[in-house]
């Protein structure tokens, strides 16, 4: 990496062929046993530091020098100052921030900090962090503080983890938004920090296992591992923070929100590092601009709707670097070749490119830096076509069509292919499924499903497809089978809890949710995920509202999570006792 000031190049390069001849130096700076020739007022551009080395020295002063760093480093230093470039690699990089730093010279400095934050890995993101305590760079510091944070399950398996000291630790076990698939990590790396040196810091435990928020994890984990480790046996601040929290846990199944405040640190939930959105849809006799957030963390559900946005129903959503795309839909009124993007940071609606064809019960995916839209029905015939959309130029072209007209579909990205399974052709429930290859710009088709699905929900999970519900021609299917693209064959696996059709579908924690939908009685506000590992459907909380042709989609690492979760100190503890199952609206389906 390398660095260019705006100085002309003229003018350095002659300055710099003086230096390097030798011709009309007024000074000599000496780094060990190495001299270098310089022009004082060369250096003095470059930094306030040589400004003062030379504002008071003795009249006959040639020499000057200067201690703390490598000869090779103030070779770098000079030949910035000359040139205006500098090399950056990852061997010299922490060596040559630090003489930077020494010397003031912040054109080098920031360089190495853009070089840094660009470095950042679970492996060096300590060590980087430790950098940041001797050269001030609070942007640097700040970034690679967040990238602990936010991969901190790796980031305590590398080598630099022990660095941290205990209050570093603590601060950053206490935060909401440490990146946690479970609350036990977040033990267990309390352990190896202190088994880096047990003697010394043993002493610590009570002040890091406070920070540990036990009512996340259960029973069992309380029982089996806590409860036996000696550190805390030995602890009578652990234990007594072990009673406290087995009073809690004994009746806890979920959070909800409330009136009163969670005080403790103990049973308050953190924030998730991923969360499901279900946007617009048809609820009741109506098309919904509705747009609710779960969050997996207390498995609820919060509105985060922006009333001033028109209602949306049988479209697709796609996540693009920031943003989400509304792409076609029906608003009962109008069959939409529109697209809507939402900006997550700002969270305003802005207009983006329309599609060449008006798309309702559309298919939409993403692949690469691309939006594609397939199928759908323009509010006359069922389509085959397919279009992409490219953000950096917001238009749209046409691509192949597809084999078979489809709305009513589902497609999901596996594998830099793009699948797309049954749908409607206009007079039969498709049973058929074809993927789509950007390289060759060619649909090639793929075995059957085990029967037919329109209103299907379709999403790439652990290397394969799954393909749930959906409407045979006769029945609302609960049924669910899984696609392996190295064999090319379908096979079935458990049963969704609820029969249902037009649901969205996403994957979350490693699991698949389905939202919504209808059986053609009543409209659904019923959630529930799969876990391939065992094979097994099961219930999440209900969304607030019942709705069927609902959009999903999954936003990650999002700088204001906050803004789409409940406040944290807004949540109580919901026994047993307190449970009752949602209700749902019967409506007929449009």
């Amino acid at each position: 990496m390398s660095y260019w000031n705006e100085s002309s190049h003229m003018s350095s390069s002659v300055f710099n062929s003086l230096r390097l001849e030798g011709k009309f130096c007024d000074a000599v700076i000496k780094v060990e046993d190495v001299t270098f020739e310089i022009h004082k007022v060369i250096l003095c551009r470059c930094s306030p530091y040589f400004q003062d080395l030379w504002s008071q020295p003795p009249p006959d002063k040639k020499v000057f020098h200067i201690p703390g760093l490598s000869p090779d480093m103030m070779q770098f230093i000079i030949e910035f100052a000359y040139t205006g470039l500098v090399s950056v690699t990852e061997e010299n990089v922490q060596e040559l921030l630090l003489a930077a730093d020494q010397l003031n010279v912040m054109g080098v400095v920031q360089t190495c900090c853009d070089f840094l934050g660009e470095q950042l890995c679970p492996k060096n993101c300590i060590g980087i962090f430790r950098v940041t305590d001797t050269c001030l760079s609070p942007e640097l510091r700040l970034k690679a503080y967040h990238f602990i944070v936010d991969h901190f399950e790796k980031v305590v398996l590398s080598e630099e983890f022990p660095q941290l000291s205990v209050q570093q630790l603590a601060d950053i076990l206490d935060r909401d938004d440490l990146n946690v698939s479970k609350e036990s990590a977040v033990f267990e790396a309390i352990l190896r920090w202190i088994d880096h040196e047990p003697e010394v810091r043993k002493a610590h435990i009570a002040v890091l296992f406070s920070r540990v928020r036990l009512v996340l994890t259960s029973n069992d984990y309380v029982r089996l591992n806590v409860m036996s480790n000696e550190l805390v046996k030995n602890n009578a601040e652990c234990l007594e923070m072990v009673s406290s929290a087995i009073e809690i846990l004994s009746p806890i199944i979920r959070f909800r929100p409330s009136v009163s405040q969670l005080r403790s640190p103990l049973p308050r939930p953190r924030l998730p590092n991923a969360i499901l959105l279900a946007i617009g849809g048809w609820s009741g006799v109506n098309p919904t601009n509705s747009i609710e957030s779960y969050d997996v963390s207390t498995d609820l559900w919060m509105q985060v709707t922006d009333q001033d946005e028109g209602p949306r129903a049988y479209h697709g959503t796609a996540v693009l670097n920031g943003s989400i795309y509304c792409v076609g839909g029906f608003n009962k009124v109008e069959h939409f070749n529109s697209v809507r993007r939402f900006d997550v940071s700002t969270r305003t609606w802005h207009e983006a490119a329309s599609m060449n064809h008006r798309r309702c019960y559309v298919s939409v995916a993403v692949l690469g830096e691309c939006i594609y839209a397939m199928g759908g029905y323009d509010g006359h015939s069922r389509l085959s076509t397919a279009e992409c959309y490219r953000p950096e130029t917001n238009q749209w072209s046409l691509i192949a069509p597809m084999h078979d007209r489809r709305s009513d579909a589902s497609s999901t990205t596996l594998h830099n292919k793009i699948y797309i399974c049954g749908g409607f052709n206009g007079d039969d429930s498709l049973q058929t499924a074809e993927f789509y290859s950007p390289e060759t710009n060619q649909w090639t088709m793929i075995s059957q499903m085990t029967c037919q699905r329109t209103g299907i929900g379709i999403v790439a999970y652990a290397d394969h497809v799954y393909a749930v519900g959906g409407f045979d021609g006769s029945v609302h299917q609960s049924s669910a089978e899984v696609y392996n693209p190295r064999s090319n064959t379908w096979r079935q696996v458990s049963p969704m809890l609820t029969s249902r059709s037009f649901c969205g579908i996403e994957v979350l924690n490693n699991r698949i949710y389905v939202v919504g939908g209808h059986n053609g009685r009543s409209f659904y506000s019923k959630v529930e995920y799969y876990d391939a590992t065992n094979d097994e459907w099961t219930e999440a909380r209900h969304m607030d509202i019942c709705r069927s042709a609902v959009s999903c989609c999954v936003l990650s690492g999002l700088p204001n999570m906050d803004e789409y979760v409940f406040p944290r100190d807004s949540l109580s503890i919901v026994s047993l006792d307190d449970v009752s199952v949602d209700s749902e609206e019967s409506s007929e389906h449009f």
